[in-house]
C-alpha cells in the first residue's frame, strides 16, 4: 500500500483531538500502514499542506486523510491542487462534524481506518470509489473562489458561524461535549439583532425576489450548524445545490418557527423556501455576512454559488453499499 499522507489538527473539537490522533497512530502502527503526518500550526496551514501534498510530481493516486473537524476539512478542500488524483479520508475530531454526519461516515478512528483501507484496496484494483459534488462560492473582491463541502450562506447562518468562531460559550459547552448547542444559542441571540436585506436571486431558469431576507444557504449536504436540516433533501450526487432561504417573516415570528426548521418541516411555512439549481447568483441591497463551511468570508452584496459536480473522491463507502 502506498504511503498515506495525513493532515492532523490537534486543536480541533472538544479537546479530544489529541486522544483521537493518539488512537489513530496506535492503529496505524498495528496495521503496519506507512504514513507521513503533517500537523497544522496556524489557521490556513492545512490549505498549504494540502496544496503541497496534492502537487507531488508523479501520476499515482494520492491517499490523504484529514484528522480534524469541519474547518480543517474545508481548509484541505481549498488546498487540493488536483482533485483527479486525490482520494480523501476523514477521521473526525471536531465539535460539529457536519461533513461526516451528513455522509454517514464512521465516528471512530478504528471504523474510519477500516473503511479507508478497504477503499484504498478497492481503488488499487481499479474499482470505482464513492464520488461526491462540492460547492464553490465567489463574491465581489474575492481573490479566489472558495470551495465548500457542506454549505455556504448569507445572513443569519453566516452571522452565527462568524460568532461561533470566537465564542466563549462554544469553548465552555465543548468541555461538556455540548458544542452543538452553541449554534442554537447564537441563532436565538442573533435573530433579534441582525439586519435583513432585500435580495434578487438569478438562476439559469429565471429569477426571484427574497424581500427582507433573513438567510440564504446554498446546501451541498442536508444539514449544517451542528445538524440543523436546512435542506433535508439535498444530495451531494445530483449536480445541484439546494438554496434554503427565509424571507418576509417578522423576526418575532421566526423565533417561534425555529422548531419547524430544526424538525425539517420548514417547507410548510410561508417565507421558507428551498430551490434546487446548478448555481445561484444573489444580489443584495446591503451587505450581509457570508460563510463557507462555517468559515467567515466577508460582508458582501454580490455572491455566486456553483455546484462542482462529482469533484471529490472519498475513501469511504456510500451508505448502503
Amino acid at each position: 500500500m502506498r504511503r498515506i499522507q495525513i493532515i492532523v489538527n490537534n486543536g480541533a473539537g472538544t479537546g479530544q483531538a489529541h486522544r483521537v490522533w493518539n488512537e489513530t497512530q496506535r492503529l496505524l502502527r498495528g496495521y503496519k500502514i506507512k504514513y507521513v503526518a503533517h500537523t497544522t500550526r496556524y489557521p490556513g496551514h492545512a490549505t498549504k499542506l494540502a496544496e503541497k501534498i496534492s502537487s507531488m510530481k508523479d501520476d499515482d493516486p494520492i491517499y490523504l486523510i484529514v484528522v480534524g473537524g469541519d474547518g480543517t476539512i474545508n481548509e484541505v478542500l481549498n488546498g487540493i491542487a488536483d482533485f483527479d488524483r486525490v482520494r480523501l479520508g476523514v477521521i473526525p475530531t471536531g465539535s460539529g462534524n457536519d461533513f461526516g454526519r451528513n455522509l454517514k461516515l464512521p465516528k471512530t478512528p478504528k471504523e474510519s481506518l477500516k473503511q479507508i483501507c478497504a477503499s484504498i484496496r478497492k481503488d488499487q484494483r481499479g474499482e470505482e470509489l464513492y464520488r461526491i459534488d462540492l460547492g464553490q462560492v465567489s463574491w465581489e473582491g474575492c481573490e479566489k473562489p472558495r470551495i465548500f463541502g457542506i454549505s455556504a450562506g448569507l445572513g443569519l447562518d453566516a452571522l452565527v458561524c462568524k460568532k461561533a468562531l470566537h465564542s466563549r460559550l462554544k469553548q465552555v459547552l465543548n468541555r461538556f461535549h455540548l458544542g452543538k448547542l452553541t449554534y442554537l444559542a447564537l441563532t436565538v441571540q442573533s435573530l433579534f439583532t441582525m439586519e435583513t436585506a432585500n435580495a434578487k436571486v438569478i438562476t439559469e431558469h429565471g429569477g426571484f425576489i427574497l424581500p427582507k431576507m433573513i438567510f440564504a444557504a446554498a446546501m451541498n449536504l442536508p444539514a449544517e450548524g451542528g445538524g440543523v436540516p436546512m435542506a433535508p433533501e439535498a444530495s451531494p450526487e445530483d449536480g445541484r445545490l439546494s438554496l434554503s432561504s427565509a424571507s418576509g417573516i417578522a423576526k418575532w415570528q421566526t423565533f417561534f418557527l425555529l422548531p419547524f426548521l430544526v424538525a425539517a418541516k420548514q417547507e410548510r411555512i410561508n417565507g421558507f423556501n428551498i430551490r434546487e439549481e446548478n448555481g445561484f447568483r444573489v444580489l443584495l441591497d446591503k451587505p450581509m455576512v457570508l460563510h463557507a463551511d462555517g468559515e467567515y468570508c466577508g460582508d458582501v452584496t454580490r455572491v455566486e454559488f456553483r455546484c462542482l459536480e462529482k469533484r471529490l473522491w472519498l475513501l469511504h463507502e456510500k451508505e448502503g453499499d
